[in-house]
């Protein structure tokens, strides 16, 4: 009998350890309670994406930024040049087309020659008159000073006297001289004549070079202006013709950024191909006077060899400001940006929630980012990946 408290208390310890078995094992089948926000405050705000993951829209933040910037250029060739018409008359030959590539000295465009043939033949007959001319002069005077001519006709006195009362049939000195200048001065009349048939001569022979256009170096044409067939006037333009091998970007920096510029200094160019391609230049040439209208200085740099430029082509020029504080810049992802006719712009989300499209001038590239110079202020939502988005 004094055993039986012993076995209560074993019982009484099995059906309360079951029990809390039990209790665990109805625990384990509820629903875990949602975990806490633990998002870290100041993240980059993002608009929810829908269903699709994109469009994608991101927060334009605003960044310290060094003293660099950069100015908007233009691919251009190194020599160029417009040929046009120095005299009116009909196009007989054009040599080809844009693009067509001609050694220095090849003949690109000729006009008909026909007037001016028949100019030259009327100036060579005006030399053959002048030279008659001109040696008939020389042989009467050379006569008039070994045989002088008597004197034409005279006084009635002088012809009733006999002779010796008054002198000879011959001319006085006096009158002598005047007839030798006179004769002299038919010579001079005579080669001035001369002169000026054999200048209008050379003047046709000039003319008759100008209506041939010829490479002046190696090149392509860029442009035809006229066809064969063709009427023209004096002035107008025929072709275009480039040396495409040698490449410069032509920037019009403002004079505020230009002090850095100067000939020989390099600097890096990114090109508006789809690589955005960054190439280094040298400055070639830095115009001595700045646009009274734009108030900006035009600068020239050389591309270096190989680069893949094409004339015509947006590129952007890195001007470093080392002494300058710009202070903060709105900062976007390079993925953002979008093309419109070499100008890059981005499409930036309005109070509506609608994509507006913002032309942008950059500044200097982070890795995936992009400083922003103007068109954002920082704050605005841009869309990510545009060209997936279309």
């Amino acid at each position: 009998m004094i055993a039986m408290p012993h076995r209560m208390l074993v019982l009484s310890a099995i059906l309360i350890g079951g029990g809390a078995s039990l209790l665990g094992l109805v625990a384990a089948d509820e629903p875990a309670a949602p975990a806490a926000d633990i998002t870290p405050p100041g993240a980059t705000e993002m608009i929810p994406p829908p269903a699709s993951e994109s469009p994608r829209w991101a927060l334009v933040e605003r960044r310290n930024l060094g003293g660099n910037t950069t100015v908007g250029g233009t691919v251009v060739p190194l020599e160029e040049i417009t040929f046009t018409a120095q005299m009116p008359g009909n196009v007989e030959m054009i040599a080809g087309n844009e693009g067509d590539f001609f050694k220095r000295g090849a003949t690109l465009a000729v006009l008909d020659e026909a007037a001016l043939r028949a100019q030259r033949q009327a100036a060579l007959a005006a030399i053959a008159n002048a030279q008659a001319t001109v040696r008939n002069a020389e042989v009467q005077y050379q006569r008039e000073r070994e045989d002088p001519s008597p004197k034409q006709g005279g006084n009635m006195m002088s012809q009733m006297m006999p002779v010796p009362f008054f002198g000879g049939d011959r001319e006085t000195g006096v009158t002598r001289e005047a007839t030798l200048h006179q004769y002299r001065t038919q010579i001079e009349q005579a080669q001035g004549t001369l002169v000026t048939a054999q200048a209008q001569l050379r003047e046709v022979d000039a003319k008759l070079e100008d209506i041939k256009s010829i490479a002046p170096f190696d090149g392509y044409i860029t442009h035809k202006h006229v066809n064969a067939g063709d009427t023209v006037q004096p002035g107008q333009p025929l072709l275009s013709f480039a040396d495409m091998n040698h490449l410069q970007v032509q920037s019009d920096v403002p004079t505020r950024l230009s002090a850095a510029l100067s000939p020989g200094f390099v600097t890096k160019v990114k090109l508006d191909d789809p690589s955005q391609t960054v190439v280094m230049a040298r400055v070639a040439q830095v115009f001595p006077m700045a646009d009274p209208t734009r108030h900006t200085v035009r600068v020239k740099l050389d591309l270096q060899e190989g680069a893949p430029a094409k004339a015509g082509m947006y590129a952007e020029v890195l001007i470093p400001q080392p002494e300058s504080d710009m202070g903060s810049a709105p900062v976007i992802p390079v993925a953002a940006l979008v093309y419109r006719g070499g100008l890059p712009m981005v499409y930036v989300l309005d109070d509506r929630d609608k994509p507006r499209l913002h032309l942008l001038r950059l500044g200097e590239q982070y890795g995936d980012t992009v400083s922003v110079l103007t068109g954002l202020q920082g704050g605005e939502r841009v869309l990510l990946n545009p060209s997936d988005a279309n």
